[in-house]
C-alpha cells in the first residue's frame, strides 16, 4: 500500500500543481521555459504512474476486502466505459459538439472511470486508487470553474460534427481493444468475466 500511495502522490501531485500552486508553476515556466516545465512534469508523472501501477499490483496480492460486487455489475461498468473511451478521444481532438457540451471531457472521463471501477472493486487498494482519482477529478473541475470565472481559461466552442464522429469511432475502437485484449494484458484481469 505504501508504494501505491507514493505513486498517487507523485502522479496526482504533479497534476495538481495548477490547482494548488499556480504561482509556483508560472515561476518555473518563467525561469526555465515551457519546454523544461513540460519535461519535468512528464518525468514526474511517468515515475508516479509506474510506481502507482506497481504499488497497486503489490497491494492486490494481500487484499483487504470491504465488499464483493455482484457479477452483473461488470456489465454496468462495461457500458459506462464506452462513454469513458469516447470522452477520452474527444479530449484529444478539436472541439465538436461533445467536447463543447461537456467542457472538460478528460475530467468527466476520469470521474466516470473511477466511479465505475469503485462499483466492482471493493478492496482497500482499489478504494484508495479509484477514490483518489475521483476526488482529484472533482477538485480539478472546481478549479477549472474558478479559472473560467477569473478569465484565465475558456470553454471549448462547438466545432464541426466530424470531430464528434472521430470521437465516437475512436472511442469505440479503443473500447473494443480494451475489452478484448488490452485490459487483460495491462491489468491482468478480463473486464467482463468469461472473455
Amino acid at each position: 500500500m505504501f508504494w501505491l500511495v507514493v505513486g498517487l502522490v507523485l502522479f496526482l501531485g504533479i497534476h495538481s500543481v495548477r490547482i494548488v500552486a499556480p504561482d509556483f508553476r508560472q515561476s518555473q515556466i518563467d525561469a526555465r521555459g515551457i519546454s523544461a516545465w513540460k519535461g519535468i512534469y512528464a518525468v514526474v508523472a511517468i515515475i508516479g504512474f509506474v510506481v502507482l501501477v506497481w504499488g497497486y499490483g503489490q497491494a492486490r496480492l494481500d487484499p483487504v476486502v470491504f465488499w464483493v460486487a455482484p457479477a452483473w455489475m461488470s456489465h454496468v461498468v462495461a457500458l459506462l466505459m464506452i462513454f469513458v473511451m469516447i470522452l477520452l478521444v474527444a479530449s484529444q481532438v478539436p472541439a465538436g459538439k461533445i467536447k463543447a457540451a461537456v467542457k472538460h471531457p478528460m475530467l468527466l472521463a476520469v470521474k466516470i472511470w473511477a466511479l465505475a471501477h469503485l462499483l466492482v472493486n471493493g478492496d482497500l487498494a482499489s478504494i484508495v486508487l479509484f477514490g483518489s482519482f475521483l476526488a482529484w477529478a472533482v477538485v480539478d473541475r472546481i478549479s477549472e470553474k474558478r479559472r473560467l470565472r477569473a478569465g484565465l481559461t475558456t470553454n471549448p466552442v462547438a466545432g464541426p460534427l466530424k470531430w464528434d464522429i472521430v470521437s465516437i469511432a475512436g472511442g469505440l475502437v479503443a473500447y473494443v481493444l480494451f475489452v478484448v485484449w488490452l485490459h487483460r494484458l495491462l491489468i491482468g484481469v478480463p473486464p467482463i468475466m468469461g472473455l
